[in-house]
């Protein structure tokens, strides 16, 4: 006797057709596999200085993850706050800067970076209804300063490039130097290639190091695309 997800299954597979499947590529993930990385959001926070966009920053806590790097306010989903990511980006803005939600303007989700290391980071862009940066009262538990970058600044100024080079390890060793396998490729039978490190290539690292703080990484990355997306847009 089958048991639910027998019937279920069963279901699905005698009433597959090409009209179903197509219809339901409708709705498909933009990025297979997402849930398996570690899904964050961010903001680019924009506001008014002196008759000029800028963008603001944050250099993070030092006793925090990734401490003493700059970054956009964001961080982890959390399923029992947040609908979606977007209110991720949000909530994690209010708490970080402590700026009530009603000075934030939502203007729309930009895209999602993948990196290298598993992170998924989802931006999605806001206008800051401020008077002076200065003024915020910001979360130092989190965040050891804030500043501002012109917004015109990325438009004229192009971010270093450097490569790291990445490598797929199939082993690793313990604590005691012996060997633990990850991926049984004799077992498998897979080419004994694989048994041995692989690289993946080089991976870009932008670095904007013109600024208050240096600008790097997945930051970097973000305001990077940012730009590009609206000089493509034809939007400046």
């Amino acid at each position: 006797m089958r048991n639910i997800y027998q019937n279920i299954l069963f279901f699905l597979l005698n009433n597959l057709t090409v009209d179903n499947i197509a219809a339901s590529l409708k709705t498909a993930p933009e990025i297979l596999g997402k849930d398996k990385y570690f899904n964050s959001a961010v903001l680019i926070p924009l506001f008014e200085k002196e008759n000029e966009l800028h963008v603001l920053f944050e250099k993070r806590a030092t006793t925090i993850r990734q401490g003493g790097e700059v970054s956009f306010p964001g961080g982890e989903f959390d399923p029992l706050a947040d609908k979606n990511l977007a209110e991720t980006a949000i909530r994690e803005t209010t708490e970080e800067l402590r700026i009530e939600k009603d000075k934030i303007i939502f203007l729309g989700r930009f895209g999602t970076l993948v990196a290298p290391m598993g992170v998924a980071v989802d931006a999605f862009t806001a206008y800051l209804e401020i008077d002076n940066i200065y003024a915020i009262n910001f979360d130092k538990t989190e965040v050891e300063k804030i500043f501002s970058v012109p917004l015109n600044y990325f438009f004229n100024n192009r971010p270093d490039e450097y490569n790291v080079r990445l490598e797929v390890h199939p082993s690793v060793l313990d604590e005691n130097g012996n060997p633990i396998e990850l991926l049984p490729v004799g077992k498998l039978g897979l080419p004994e290639k694989y048994a041995k490190p692989w690289t993946k290539g080089k991976h870009r690292v932008l670095v904007y190091k013109n600024t208050e703080e240096v600008i790097w990484g997945i930051t970097a990355e973000i305001i990077f695309e940012f730009i590009n997306h609206l000089k493509n847009k034809n939007e400046f």
